[in-house]
């Protein structure tokens, strides 16, 4: 029986050279995959057509923008998940879910191979393969540009030599993942990280130094869920595209960062992720007013880890899991509203509100009605005090030794 390869595919050239090229290095079928992301760009019917052009005997495409929205980029919302504290998980939030059709397609189609384009040198052969190892891990993995040493120039000339129906003459200086959730840019000039970004590189967002008026926007939480924009009630796929336009339209959300690849190296990117940089920072400020103290301490660390472990490829991890359990049950008060200003780039917080408020405004205020009894600060402040005190006078004692 002849075998099956599942591709992953986007409809470009690396990944369209990849189904006669594939066919020829194992002799099986391929199936093509495009999971829709969000990432603009053709016709999914149009890139469909095309792997079965090149060859494909099945070609399927996947519209997954709300579940994409719904199951990957909200947990990312309520988690803060800002890796290295700058990077909304652009990439990496996607790769689970398109390795979840990826199977999904294998099991129907009869696939035994399981195809990607990545190289040896990024993150994404890391999640694409650990996650394929984590739902099927009878499945074997190609990975044609890192297996087989495959280059851009050998594609070319490959498309040329079999007369594929794609445009090889088009060649961008970047490298660039886009979905719902923002944009990535790399390679080209940018590998010289003393080379600044030019504004022809960007596309979700708008140069923030361009005169505007400043765009005021209230966002709606229900349990750590973004549930409407200035009181229009949205899913979280339409919360996340109408903040994209609205942020992005003021230049936020752009980011020129040197980052920790997994691999072990460091890789200079460039992000446009308004939507997502608007909507955790309100998320931010609302825990900040309906979290208990500790439990918002402890949680910090939580989410920093939740984001290393999806940037890392571990979304179908057992810590992560367990991570989420603990976020899901902080999220029970983070309902309310918070009211944001968008302009020259920036995101600011002008107003908070929630049944849910932990802030007194009796406790908090300094003049009349004040309710704080200041006469127990004193005691508290010796007690506090006292362990440090004391072992200060122990060192004192003992020469400082």
């Amino acid at each position: 029986m002849t075998e099956r390869v599942v591709l992953a595919y986007s409809g470009g050239l690396d990944t369209s050279v990849a189904i006669p090229y594939l066919a020829e290095q194992t002799g099986a079928e391929i199936i093509a995959v495009a999971v829709d992301v969000g990432q603009g760009g053709e016709d999914l019917n149009a890139i469909r057509q095309r792997a079965l052009d090149c060859g494909a005997v099945e070609s399927e495409v996947v519209d997954a923008r709300d579940e994409f929205a719904a199951d990957y980029c909200l947990p990312a919302i309520r988690a803060n998940a800002l890796y290295m504290d700058r990077y909304p998980l652009v990439s990496a939030l996607s790769r689970p879910l398109i390795v979840k059709h990826l199977v999904a397609a294998a099991r129907k189609h009869g696939g035994t191979i399981v195809s990607h384009g990545c190289t040896g040198k990024g993150n994404d052969q890391v999640r694409f393969e650990v996650g394929l190892g984590a739902l099927a891990p009878d499945l074997k993995i190609v990975a044609p540009a890192r297996d087989f040493a495959w280059t851009r120039d050998k594609a070319i000339a490959f498309a040329e030599e079999k007369g594929l129906p794609i445009d090889v003459s088009a060649k961008s200086p970047y490298s660039i993942d886009q979905n719902l959730w923002g944009r990535a840019v790399e390679t080209g000039f940018l590998e010289d990280i003393w080379n600044g970004p030019i504004e022809d590189l960007y596309s979700y967002t708008s140069d923030p130094a361009q005169e505007r008026d400043a765009d005021e926007v209230v966002i709606t939480f229900d349990a750590g869920v973004p549930v409407a924009v200035d009181g229009e009630t949205v899913t979280p796929y339409q919360a996340i595209l109408e903040l994209n336009r609205r942020a992005g339209a003021q230049g936020v959300g752009r980011l020129d960062m040197v980052e920790d690849r997994l691999v072990g190296i460091k890789s200079r990117e460039v992000y446009e992720a308004p939507g997502a940089i608007a909507l955790i920072t309100a998320h931010q400020e609302l825990e900040a007013v309906t979290v208990e103290r500790d439990l918002a301490r402890f949680k910090r660390g939580v989410d920093q880890r939740w984001g290393e472990l999806v940037y890392d490829g571990l979304w179908f991890s057992p810590l992560k899991d367990s991570l989420e359990a603990f976020i899901d049950d902080a999220q029970r008060h983070v309902s309310g509203e918070v009211r944001l200003t968008l302009h020259g780039g920036r995101v600011t917080v002008t107003g908070r509100r929630s049944e849910a408020s932990l802030y007194d405004f009796g406790m908090a205020t300094y003049d009349t009605g004040d309710t704080f009894d200041q006469s127990l600060a004193k005691g508290f402040v010796q007690l506090w005090g006292l362990p440090s005190k004391m072992a200060a006078a122990r060192d004192a004692r003992l020469g400082g030794s």
